[in-house]
């Protein structure tokens, strides 16, 4: 039997094109194959989804329908601009590829999930409508012997025959696999790690160098390839590699870098500057640096008679040499197809016709180049393109996924039509006071404490940047806006606080038969107010459409801001869990969280600490017409008066909650040692098998605390580990309270409109000495495991951040950077776009919640993965700390280095991210010196 790969379950390929005939034969078995109602974590628990080896599938060369004729009867003319329609295979890059083709093609592409058309639909505006010039597909999960995995596309490549077409990894594979390549193991799995490209020089490589040494280095994402000797005649390679993986070769002596980065890392900073400065000198290192040759790798293909082209690499990524030069090079090649096809006497006419993508429910009109049209193309009203509300037959492991992904789906037509809160319409006034050099004088930690630290600091929040008193001062030349860490401290009484349960961790039984279980994402919302009342409301479409419907509700004058140098001028303080995941495209939420789901104060009355210039600010929020100046003068009365000796009365109430001698009892895992590295075993497996580039496993230490100072707790803590996103929640009502000492940003929007992701993929612990810990840095900073950690997160964030940014505008203006702190060197990369102007606050949140660094890549395939592996819910760790303005600006943490205190037991989340170069015990090892500094600083307190 010849090699290739195969899955679990018989599936004829007649069910994944709607019944109708096939053209090729019946497939033995299919990869990872789902039935409709089949859970993921069933299958994996049973076994399923390993990929083992057996005959291919399909035979060679298929003829191609007649689809291709209808193009050749079109009139000539010459594309001002192309229309492509991209294939999302549920990859966390498609968006990447959507940002290069905005650019390049000058229009944005639609954008459509693999099952989400039915075949009558594709044919439809594909070559009736003639709205499209060519089709990429994108990268994904899985493997194309899989018909769950790549959906319509197979039939697509088979008899679309007279489009250009352009695959990407496994769209790459598919165009191999359809015409009777093998698709194998790869040697080993290669993900988010560069390899050296050599090419025969054709069209699609135009312009670009070739070889060892050349410049033409590009990142790869995958575990399987094409089996070069199993390509059939009708495919000929254009690109391969027979190198190891590469480092960025002498990247500053060169002056070779990504053209991607070019682009995108620093837009409008010269090329000699970029190359010197954002790398300061640095390469990666290779696990292989003697280079040692290996079998050619198919890396690039294509049709000898159709113009189809695959590529096995991701020439969208950040870390990829003349990605983009190959995006125009395709769109040079289907100018010049359309071009030699049709007839040169009649040129096309300039119409408009409707684009939508993932954040449309209304149409985005764009003036193209249609042939042969003279009215305006509209695609069904209520279906559009990217919202899946189709009438798609496909069979897909995510078919239930998709069914949650239409409810939740972002939708434009909020903006457009104002929806109405379940609150009135408010105008909204801001009263505030400027205290020049008042913190600088008595300190944040001390005005907490006087103002809302009596009584346990009940329903109190601080959000709190409390190391950056240490590093400010490097960037007291800059202003505010300039900054990349957080100079700011909120804190405020409570005026009303809000929570949230979703029905299918929240709920009793009783409550369970009365509301539909497929609505997984709706809740019941507690709400209670100052002076206690307090009462509740079901949320059919989930609390973050909740959210997003309340900021909306409210209107306000941008005058009331003038002078102020921070962005949070009143609002929502508070959490989002992990388990809102099912809110965000996730199929659903495997296991139970104690805790609500989403927990938030509004703040009208609070005070803001600008670190950076020691100034003091008393905040007032209300509603226009009921100005109310008594809390400002009672608290102005209150900050006035810290003078010296009220601050000595502060420092001996603090040392009376001072930490007592460390106690022997300490927290316990949920997974033993063994266990944990079996799980991460699993990992490796899905990933040498295709189904992941990347996974974030993580677990739980819990310990029983009681009654427990959880203030005098959290400010023990912020002293031992300061933290740039660290916060104090304390929901009375709840018993639950939340000490964070975060390093991390999950993501933030301003006022100008730029969003700002800056995740941490790498970390590793501060030495002894200083000679030691400078080594160790430089270990975390040349490691090749970690860099491809952070590259792969930087793509993902980069594809959550193109979903709603303005086409070419999201860029990576620091690029793994090392951060140290009080007890880990981390690795930081930072991620920038402009927000498009008709998205909301919370729709920005909602396409990439949660944060990439917690899930891997792909997103919605990791984290089905990671619920069946991990054994208990996460909860509040992995989810969000942070504020939505009412002025729709918002920042939020990663919820990382954090205590939780619900009920008596404290509680601390950790894990990593595993990849194909990880090793089970450093995994093991490096999760346990996560929850170190926050584990003893909850021993140490007791």
């Amino acid at each position: 039997m010849s090699s290739g790969l195969s899955c679990s379950t018989s599936l004829d390929l007649v069910n994944a094109f709607h019944g109708r005939i096939p053209l090729f034969g019946k497939p033995s078995c299919g990869v990872g194959y789902f039935a409709k109602n089949q859970s993921l974590q069933e299958s994996h628990r049973n076994g399923g989804g390993k990929l083992v080896v057996s005959s291919h599938l399909m035979p060679g060369h298929i003829e191609g329908s007649f689809m291709g004729k209808r193009r050749l009867e079109e009139p000539g003319r010459k594309l001002e601009f192309v229309r492509t329609l991209l294939i999302d295979n549920y990859d966390s890059y498609t968006y990447n590829i959507y940002q290069e083709l905005s650019v390049v093609n000058g229009v944005p592409p639609v954008v459509v999930r693999n099952d989400e058309w039915t075949w009558e639909d594709l044919c439809y505006y594909v070559f009736e409508k003639r709205a499209f010039d060519n089709i990429v597909i994108s990268p994904g999960p899985g493997s194309p012997t899989c018909p769950a995995d790549i959906g319509i596309c197979l039939r697509l490549l088979l008899e679309c025959r007279d489009i250009p077409i352009l695959g990407v990894c496994l769209g790459h594979q598919a165009l191999g696999y359809v015409h009777g390549a093998q698709i194998v193991h790869a040697s080993e799995p290669v993900h988010g790690r560069l390899s050296e490209i050599e090419h025969n020089g054709c069209g699609l490589f135009h312009n670009i160098p070739s070889g060892n040494n050349s410049g033409f280095k590009v990142v790869r994402y995958h575990s399987l390839i094409i089996d070069s000797e199993s390509l059939p005649k009708e495919l000929i390679p254009i690109a391969w590699t027979s190198s190891g993986t590469l480092s960025f070769l002498e990247m500053q002596n060169s002056g070779l870098i990504p053209d991607a980065c070019e682009c995108q890392i620093r837009p409008n900073i010269s090329f000699h500057n970029l190359s010197t400065g954002l790398y300061n000198g640095t390469s990666w290192t290779s696990s292989n640096s003697e280079k040692t040759l290996r079998r050619e790798v198919i890396m690039g293909i294509r049709h000898s008679t159709r113009p189809h082209y695959g590529l096995q690499f991701h020439p969208e990524s950040i870390a990829t040499y003349h990605g983009r030069q190959i995006f125009q090079n395709f769109r040079e090649l289907t100018r010049d197809y359309w071009q030699r096809s049709w007839s040169s006497n009649i040129n096309g006419r300039s119409v408009h016709y409707a684009v939508y993508n993932f954040l449309s429910s209304k149409p985005l009109l764009v003036c193209m180049q249609v042939p042969d049209s003279s009215q305006m193309f509209r695609l069904p009203k209520g279906e559009p393109l990217g919202c899946t509300n189709g009438s798609s037959k496909e069979v897909s492991r995510r078919s239930e996924m998709k069914v949650t992904a239409d409810k939740n789906c972002i939708s434009m037509s909020g903006l457009l039509d104002f929806p109405k809160s379940a609150r009135a319409m408010k105008h909204l006034k801001l009263r505030w006071r400027k205290f020049d050099k008042l913190a600088e004088q008595v300190g944040a930690r001390d005005i907490f404490v006087e103002l809302f630290g009596t009584g346990n600091a009940k329903n109190t929040f601080w959000l709190d940047s409390s190391s950056v008193e240490k590093v400010f001062i490097l960037y007291l030349a800059h202003n505010y806006q300039d900054t990349n860490l957080p100079n700011l401290s909120f804190y405020c009484l409570e005026d009303y606080w809000m929570l949230l349960g979703l029905i299918a961790l929240q709920l009793g039984e009783k409550a369970r038969q009365i509301i539909d279980p497929a609505m997984i994402t709706g809740g019941y919302l507690s709400i209670q107010d100052a002076q206690g009342s307090a009462s509740s409301l079901f949320l059919e479409t989930g609390f973050l459409d909740f959210l997003n419907k309340e900021l909306l509700s409210f209107h306000y004058d941008d005058k009331d801001f003038e002078g102020l140098p921070f962005d949070f001028h009143g609002g929502y303080i508070g959490y989002i869990g992990y388990g809102l995941k099912a809110e965000c495209g996730m199929l659903s939420n495997r296991h139970k969280s104690n805790a609500p789901d989403a927990c938030f104060f509004f703040a009208d009355n609070f005070v803001v600490i600008d670190h950076e210039q020691g100034d003091a600010y008393l905040m007032s929020v209300h509603e226009k017409g009921r100005s109310n100046t008594s809390w400002l003068d009672d608290t102005e009365e209150k900050l006035l008066s810290l003078e010296a000796s009220a601050k000595r009365k502060l420092e001996r109430q603090i040392s009376q909650n001072a930490p007592s001698p460390l106690k022997k009892a300490g927290f316990v895992a949920e997974k033993s040692r063994q266990q944990y590295i079996n799980d991460v075993r699993k990992c490796l497996e899905f990933i040498k098998d295709g189904e992941s580039y990347e996974l974030c496993l993580t677990t739980q230490m819990r310990k029983r605390v009681g009654e427990i100072d959880s203030l005098g707790l959290y400010l023990h803590l912020r002293e031992k580990n300061p933290a740039p996103y660290a916060a104090w929640l304390n929901f009375a009502n709840e018993n639950l309270c939340i000490c964070s000492s975060s390093p991390e940003r999950f993501l933030r929007l301003d006022r100008r409109g730029v969003l700002e992701a800056k995740p941490i993929k790498g970390t590793i612990a501060r030495g002894a000495t200083e000679e030691e810990d400078e080594k160790l840095k430089l270990q975390l900073k040349y490691s090749e495991k970690d860099q491809a950690e952070n590259l792969m997160i930087v793509d993902l964030l980069r594809n959550d951040l193109g979903r709603v940014c303005e086409p070419g505008s999201v860029h990576v203006p620091n690029l793994m950077d090392v951060e140290s702190y009080a007890t880990v060197h981390t690795m930081v990369s930072t991620i920038q776009g402009k927000k498009r102007s008709n998205v909301t606050a919370v729709e920005c949140v909602k396409a990439a919640f949660p944060g990439g660094s917690m899930t891997g890549a792909p997103k919605l395939r990791s984290m089905e993965l990671l619920d069946s592996i991990e054994s208990c819910s996460r909860g509040i760790y992995s989810g969000s700390i942070g504020f939505f303005s009412y002025n729709q600006t918002f920042d939020l943490n990663i919820v990382i280095r954090t205590v939780v205190i619900h009920e008596g037991e404290a509680s601390i989340g950790a894990g990593g991210a595993i990849v194909a170069l990880s090793n089970p015990e450093d995994e093991y090892d490096e999760m346990l010196l996560k929850t170190r500094a926050p584990a003893k600083a909850v021993i140490e307190f007791q």
